[in-house]
């Protein structure tokens, strides 16, 4: 049951403050303008609120009619993870991508490119870069959003991404603290477990965390681990050993701390919403992520009482909750000063021009592309294309972070510079997928598309069947490519992204 607060009351409008809900539709709901009259300072947007840019500006616009300084935040961190290109696949390749070509002046353009194109449509909080090093890579969740397995690659890459962003006035929110690349579980899921020493944590993990924090990232998001050696019992985001100890005071970070979404099943199932939004301001972070998943009122209403109901009680100090909201409140003053150098959301496209085209940035619009060329790495020879082609896309479950909607791989780009090619989708339940591809093919050369081979046995075996009778089969791995190299020619993208599928599809067809 809801309890009725007053709107002028000072802890009220701090819980308020503290969270960054999601919501359904691609326009405001007027319970979301409501709440953010009454003090909501955030709001956090997903695929499903995204059309066109020029939506986005629309959306954007209205949220700040009603208040000015909101901070308006997006999970778009390029390549496999997207949302403002979510149902076309994004014109940026990923973190993984940027870190095999290993230009940092590349990676920054690239980030402030992206940047731009987001401060265009009115959103100046980016839940990005992933500084997370992998570690392991068998990693089910992280993979190609990181820039690699070197915690000084990392950190160089991390500290680039995080200046080009904000220098387009879009605070970078670098994640996921203490680091998420050496899990073997997905915290969508459940709650990951990392043993490992301090001194281990200090020179990988936290090398890259250290460089955003110099690089001065205006936030920083907690993930949903346990690092026993830090905190045997609660995972990071409800550690105040982590949040605090580690964070503000070893660190010295300063800046916002965001939760990663506290509806995820390592919080979720594990504390409930409710008792671990509680315990994770307690701990020290500023914002509370929610609305992935959980995208109504009702979850605002149900967060913000319990925070009320901690303060009341005692159990949440009422001057943390306080600290929490300013934090939040300086964030979004930093925004609304830095959107001060850029236009209005949505004038571009008054104007007639799209916003992916860079504007006085000394930035080539198209640099999403020449970053994913350059991170092409071919292995082998091969002949063009003389005829169209047969993709057989072998098709791993995506995570949730990446999610479904997004289209990948390189079909609907191979078949535009060779008409004719087709595609078939095979995945893990598909029966004997090689065989099905060699009668789907007949005569055609074969492109076989894979993600993340080496954690898929299924995928392994398939390409195993389908290489044994085409040796001259054309493998593209768009995922980490740690297994080795195979087929006549061997494509290495480093990420799934669209222009990820293009510079692959551009090799293939010799254009």
């Amino acid at each position: 049951m809801t309890t009725l607060t007053s709107t002028t009351d000072t802890v009220t409008r701090d819980a308020l403050a503290v969270l960054q809900p999601g919501f359904t539709g691609t326009s405001a709901p007027e319970w979301l303008l409501r709440r953010v009259g009454e003090g909501l300072s955030s709001v956090g947007l997903f695929g499903r609120n995204i059309e066109t840019p020029e939506q986005l500006a629309a959306l954007t616009a209205q949220l700040r009619a009603e208040r000015d300084d909101v901070l308006v935040a997006i999970d778009e961190e390029g390549g496999d993870v997207t949302r403002l290109e979510v149902r076309h696949g994004s014109s940026f390749p990923g973190n993984l991508a940027l870190g095999a070509v290993d230009d940092t002046e590349l990676t920054r353009a690239v980030a402030h490119e992206l940047g731009r194109r987001l401060a265009e449509c009115g959103v100046n909080l980016n839940w990005a870069p992933s500084a997370d090093v992998n570690s392991n890579p068998g990693n089910p969740v992280i993979g190609v959003r990181s820039f690699g397995a070197d915690p000084h690659l990392v950190a160089r890459h991390t500290a680039a991404y995080v200046e080009g962003l904000q220098a387009a006035g879009v605070a970078a929110c670098t994640k996921h603290f203490p680091g998420h690349g050496d899990t073997a579980v997905d915290s969508h899921h459940a709650l990951p477990r990392i043993d490992v020493d301090l001194e281990t944590l200090h020179a990988r993990e936290l090398v890259p965390f250290r460089a955003a924090i110099a690089a001065g990232s205006k936030s920083v998001m907690s993930a949903h681990i346990l690092l026993p050696a830090l905190d045997p019992h609660r995972p990071a985001t409800l550690s105040p050993q982590i949040l605090t100890g580690l964070l503000r005071e070893e660190l010295g970070y300063q800046g916002l701390i965001v939760t990663d979404a506290v509806e995820m099943q390592a919080i979720a199932s594990t504390y409930g919403i409710e008792r671990g939004s509680v315990l994770a301001v307690a701990a020290g972070a500023d914002a509370l992520c929610v609305g992935g998943g959980l995208d109504d009122d009702s979850t605002v209403l149900r967060l913000r009482d319990a925070l009320v109901a901690a303060v009341r009680s005692g159990e949440l100090p009422e001057e943390r909750l306080a600290d929490a909201a300013a934090r939040v409140r300086a964030l979004a003053s930093w925004t609304r000063e830095a959107r001060g150098a850029v236009r209005e959301p949505g004038a571009a496209a008054q104007e007639g021009t799209a916003p992916g085209t860079a504007q006085n940035t000394g930035i080539a619009s198209d640099i999403g592309l020449v970053a994913a060329r350059r991170a092409v790495k071919v292995t082998g020879e091969a002949a063009p294309l003389t005829g169209p082609a047969y993709v057989a896309a072998f098709t791993p479950v995506a995570n949730i972070a990446v999610g479904d909607e997004t289209p990948w791989g390189l079909a609907a780009e191979l078949s535009r510079l060779v008409p004719g090619t087709e595609t078939g989708t095979y995945d893990g339940d598909s029966a004997a997928p090689a065989e099905a591809a060699l009668r789907a093919a007949g005569d055609r050369r074969i492109v076989a598309v894979v993600r993340d081979a080496h954690r898929h046995a299924w995928m392994t075996e398939a390409l195993d069947a389908l290489l044994a009778a085409r040796p001259d089969t054309v493998v593209v791995e768009m995922g980490v490519p740690q297994a080795g190299p195979r087929g006549a020619l061997h494509i290495a993208t480093h990420g799934a992204a669209r222009v990820c599928g293009r510079a692959a599809a551009e090799i293939i067809a010799g254009s």
